[in-house]
């Protein structure tokens, strides 16, 4: 671990910024990484409710979407390679191409704030109307945008 990169409203760590590597050498790309428990099951219960499904149809649908999500991407795999380069360009969490874990998404909006990662902003919006907002999210984070807002 490098660092906490996002304390929650209540004091508690919740997102660690960690290294490249494993201290044996092996490569660990996910660089935020979320610890608090009740924001890992909510982000487990997202992805057994099909969020991530309906974010990946979304992505594939929307252009714009896709473009900022790939932005996301990008700076995630930037931030990481200051730190030190793996020579890959996998960043978990499933970017650019597909959702595939909420927890990656959620410690990376959680991180470095909304307006970075469309889909990580919308998880942790959903889990701030879950019961989590005030307590494990900020009670100013931006609530979750509709489908109907979407389109």
């Amino acid at each position: 671990m490098l660092a906490v990169a996002y304390r929650t409203p209540d004091g508690l760590p919740a997102v660690v910024k960690t290294a490249p590597r494993l201290p044996d050498g092996t490569p660990f790309p996910t660089l935020y990484y979320l610890t608090d428990p009740r924001l890992t099951a909510e982000a487990s219960r997202q992805e057994s409710a099909g969020v991530m499904r309906e974010m990946s149809e979304r992505l594939a649908a929307d252009p714009e979407l896709a473009a900022a999500y790939r932005a996301a991407h990008e700076s995630y795999l930037a931030e990481r390679d200051e730190i030190e380069s793996l020579g890959t360009d996998f960043t978990g969490g499933g970017m650019p191409d597909r959702v595939k874990c909420l927890h990656v998404l959620i410690a990376h909006s959680l991180a470095k704030g909304p307006g970075l990662n469309p889909f990580g902003d919308e998880a942790v919006a959903l889990a701030a109307d879950a019961g989590l907002r005030g307590t494990a999210i900020p009670a100013d984070w931006p609530a979750a945008r509709t489908s109907e807002e979407s389109a």
